[in-house]
This record gives C-alpha cells, structure tokens and sequence, in this order.
C-alpha cells in the first residue's frame, strides 16, 4: 500500500544538528525500494494560495495558514503495512526536530491490473486485426521502436502505418502469447519488460513463429493508462555458433 509522509519543519527549532536525508533516501530507495520519490519544497513565504469565491479567484502570497510548522517537503513510501510506514518515517533524520505525518493513499482500482488489461487489449487487436482498437491503447506522441521498420516511430500515426505494412504480410489473424510480463508502477509513470510470442502466417503461406522481448513505458492520463514507449526486440542471426575458438 502507498503512503505518503509530509515532511513538517519548525520555524522555532535548530536544526543545525540534524543528521543528512541523504542515507535515508538511499537505504529506503536504493537498498530497500520503499521509497518511491519525493522532493523538498520551498518555504512557505514562496507560496501562493488560491481560493475562489463567488466565481472571482482570490490570489494571496504565502501560506493558507500562518504556523510555526510548515510542510518542508514529502515522500511516497510502498509499504507493506501502516506500521512499516511509522517505522520509516520515524527513522527520517527531520523526526527528530520536526515531524512526519504519516497518511495512507485511497484504495483506487489497482494500477497494475489496468496496465494487465492494457496489454490483453493489444492481444486482442491483434487477433482481430483490429487498428482501432490497437491504436487506442497509445498516447497520441507514443514514441515506437517498431521491429518491421528498424526505425523509431513518432507519434500514433507513424505507429499505425508501421502496424499496418506489418500486418499487410500477413493472412488471418496474430496469435500474440505473453510468455513473461513483469510490471512496474511509480503514481503516474510505469514500465514493462515482457516476452511475447508471436505466431501467424506469412501472405506467401509460410509459418510465422517468433518471440520478441518488449519493454513498454505506460503514463497515467486522467483516469487511464496509455503507452508512450514501447522497444520491441526481435532475435537475430549473427552468424555466432557457441564453443567456437
């Protein structure tokens, strides 16, 4: 479960004592992978607050409240339990002048299960041969290493004509088997690395049967997951027999 930790400063506290972040950051980041971002904030004489009142936006430089604490920055921590949370959040160098408030995210449909279903949407596109369908699973500036071309594909139009030339090879439909697909997922950015099975059959009547490693970036738009990169890897023959001297 997510969880984020509001970094609160003290105006009337020495914090010259303070031990680094920098440790923290790296153990529960790098070491552990508890941490997925964060970032520090500017003070609160930076800040602007906003209100509209009677369709009129009311615009006041600094804080919407005037305390000797402040938010100073956040973390997102992946936890497995709120307790795992407080525990790290009490290891955080500014618990020991200020004060971490630990907050848990709401349980929205989990994003891995959407960018799975993203991913079933594209086998059955193929399968059909359905464009459309293809195409909608992509975000307009999708950036596409496509195997057929060898080039990079700009935008969801280029994709499409590249999809198209592909499947103008073809006869029938595109069995696409997803053998291995492992996914990450950071708030509104996630990565997947899979290993697809493709099998068709070639206009010329020869059997089509080859797997490709894909790696997939994924960006969250509004209330969905589109693809935005996508490198797909096709296996080659580089005239290298294994045990030769």
């Amino acid at each position: 479960m997510k969880y984020m930790l509001l970094v609160c400063g003290d105006d009337t506290v020495d914090a010259s004592g303070m031990a680094p972040v920098e440790p923290w950051v790296e153990e529960l980041g790098v070491e552990r992978g508890v941490r997925l971002h964060g970032h520090r904030l500017r003070l609160p004489a930076d800040a602007v607050t906003v209100r509209v009142r009677g369709g009129e936006v009311l615009r006041t430089d600094g804080p919407f409240a005037e305390t000797k604490e402040y938010i100073a920055g956040y973390d997102i921590l992946e936890c497995d339990s709120l307790e795992e949370a407080v525990q790290a959040a009490a290891r955080h160098p500014v618990a020991t002048v200020g004060a971490m408030e630990v907050r848990a995210f709401w349980d929205d449909e989990d994003a891995e299960t959407e960018i799975r279903r993203l991913d079933a949407e594209l086998t059955a596109a193929g399968r059909e041969r359905d464009f459309d369908r293809a195409m909608a699973c992509y975000a307009p500036d999708v950036e596409v290493f496509h195997p057929v071309s060898g080039l990079e594909q700009s935008g969801v139009d280029a994709l499409r004509k590249a999809e198209e030339l592909w499947f103008s090879t073809l006869s029938g439909p595109v069995e696409r088997e997803v053998l291995d697909f492992r996914v990450r997922v950071d708030e509104s950015v996630a990565f997947s690395h899979a290993l697809v099975r493709m099998r068709a059959t070639l206009v010329t009547g020869e059997p089509l049967d080859t797997t490709a490693r894909v790696t997939t970036g994924y960006r969250a738009a509004g209330d969905r997951w589109q693809i935005v990169h996508q490198h797909t890897s096709v296996p080659f023959d580089a005239g290298i027999t294994e045990g030769r001297s």
